[in-house]
């Protein structure tokens, strides 16, 4: 407890001095990012060739990408619409089938329309969503993205995962500098500290090796090749058990639905003109076993009295049919090892619980800072210069991934059941702040569909919840009872969030303008300098 309120008095003293630190930042900001963009422009004016491509001059590959999931895709993509010429090595070429990866943020959208991916929501039976529907204890609460200020188009979308991503595989694909091959990568090539490319299996089983300046990882949440690029602290709070509803209609159309459940959250959202994803949560590591009938049992006993009545039937049915599916629910804090010639990206750098979909958006957002990184640099064949302006990448992530991911940890832990009182009361407070509408939905809201992704943003909303569950408490009459309780659950907030701001970086997540590497700009060595003038020549 005393810690609680340690951590608590510290994280108040540092929201105290943010606004000195970003006057500060702000000031030395403006002359460091004058600088960047002066030396970036004189980059790009020395590495661009003449018909607007960036390209290496050595080699058969300038690109390595391990994995065609939505981030592989998407990146592979980008970077071959840059002119860079990639090699795409993806275990299985067939359409995925996933029960997660299903739920585009408005946010991620907006990353999907920069990065010209739009298309590849459209001819897969996408559903629009604009908002969530909140239900608890026989209430319910319709919480709206906050879209008027955006293009009509501009929403959330649900689909079939596997859809998605073919799609995005396809557009890659068309570019004649893209390359996809199905395989398996074995390990990584390494000489002399420097990642020089992968060894890999084709879909024949012949052993392969390929070479390439930049190797980028992204084999998703099973990743075999992480270990040597990052520390991975990988936890399992729980596991998805996953239905399709058919033919279902929901309360509230073109909204996900979150039910506050006992024990955990039950999520349900339209993936097709005809289907409805059904995601139950279950706490841990173990679920009850299909193939003995113990998951229908606690299904039909357990989650079908607390879903909404205008389901259970389509929800009993879809239990009957028997085509569940489990997946364990995966968080891991990005902690890489800088390595020259090599790069983690998606769920094999960084995972968040699934409860809020903002692992897409996190994802496309990377490739977004990635590709404005690499644009300037027409050779990527010097790895320790690379290796070193690429740690702004790390930084530049932050502010956007860790709000996602603490508000995703955060909210996991608000919306589960607790025994403890104080738990209960932050869960009863969460909802009905939310339920007050205005800008008490409409910031937390922000946050959760990417549109506003501000660490302080969160912060602010977090500890407003503890503090409205608070008055909640002493209001009108308190008494000593209610105030210890109201002591607890801000000392239980604070134990929510602030273990997960510690693993994503104070400094990085809230003062990324104080990390040197912000403002780190690409450096050209003579031999880059001469390639690159001869190759404009």
């Amino acid at each position: 407890m005393a810690d609680q309120y340690l951590l608590g008095w510290i994280f108040a003293t540092v929201l105290g001095a943010m606004f000195l630190c970003r006057a500060l930042a702000r000031r030395n900001g403006e002359r460091g990012r004058a600088l960047v963009e002066e030396e970036r422009s004189e980059c790009v004016k020395s590495v661009m060739v003449s018909n607007g491509e960036c390209r290496s001059t050595d080699g058969d590959v300038d690109v390595i990408i391990v994995g065609a999931g939505v981030a592989g895709a998407a990146l592979a993509h980008t970077l071959g619409k840059d002119g860079r010429r990639v090699h795409v090595i993806e275990r299985d070429l067939t359409e995925p089938d996933r029960i997660v990866g299903e739920l585009l943020q408005p946010g991620g959208y907006l990353k999907l329309i920069e990065l010209g991916l739009e298309d590849c929501v459209e001819q897969i039976d996408a559903q629009r969503v604009f908002g969530y529907a909140l239900f608890k204890d026989g209430k319910n609460t319709k919480l709206s993205y906050p879209l008027e200020k955006f293009h009509s188009d501009v929403s959330g979308r649900s689909f079939h995962n596997g859809r998605f991503i073919q799609r995005m595989r396809e557009k890659a694909a068309t570019l004649p500098n893209v390359r996809l091959e199905q395989g398996t990568v074995t390990s990584l090539l390494e000489e002399k500290g420097t990642i020089k490319g992968v060894q890999y299996k084709t879909k024949t089983g012949e052993e392969m090796t390929a070479y390439a300046p930049l190797t980028i990882v992204c084999d998703g949440c099973f990743s075999n090749l992480r270990r040597s690029l990052c520390d991975p602290k990988v936890d399992v709070p729980s596991c998805f058990v996953g239905l399709i509803l058919e033919n279902c209609n929901l309360p509230h159309a073109n909204h996900g639905h979150v039910i506050l459940a006992d024990p955990s959250p039950i999520l349900f959202y339209q993936i097709s003109s005809t289907e409805v994803r059904c995601l139950v949560d279950v706490p841990g590591q173990k679920v009850p076993s299909i193939s003995n009938g113990e998951m229908a049992k606690y299904l039909k006993t357990v989650v079908a009295p607390q879903i909404p009545p205008q389901i259970y039937d389509s929800f009993i049915a879809a239990v009957d049919k028997g085509t569940i599916r489990t997946m364990p629910n995966r968080s891991m804090p990005a902690a890489p090892y800088p390595t020259p010639g090599a790069l983690l990206m998606g769920d094999a750098f960084n995972m968040r619980h699934p409860l809020t979909g903002g692992g897409m958006t996190v994802a496309l957002s990377d490739i977004v800072v990635l590709r404005n990184l690499l644009r300037p640099l027409g050779n990527l064949n010097d790895p320790s210069t690379l290796s070193k302006y690429l740690e702004s990448f790390y930084t530049l992530r932050k502010p956007v991934a860790s709000t996602i991911n603490t508000l995703a940890g955060a909210l996991y832990k608000v919306f589960s059941s607790s025994p403890d009182q104080a738990r209960k009361e932050m869960r009863q407070a969460c909802f009905d702040y939310l339920s007050l509408g205005g800008v008490f939905s409409m910031g937390p809201v922000s946050l959760l569909s990417g549109l506003n992704p501000r660490p302080s943003s969160l912060v602010l909303h977090f500890f407003a919840v503890a503090v409205y569950g608070v008055g909640r408490l002493l209001l009108p009459f308190p008494s000593p009872k209610r105030a210890w309780i109201g002591a607890r659950l801000i000392s239980s907030a604070s134990g929510i969030i602030f273990p997960i701001i510690k693993a994503e970086g104070v400094r990085q997540m809230f003062f990324p303008a104080t990390v040197p590497a912000y403002y780190r700009a690409p450096v050209l060595s003579e031999k880059q300098m001469k390639k690159t003038i001869d190759c404009v020549n």
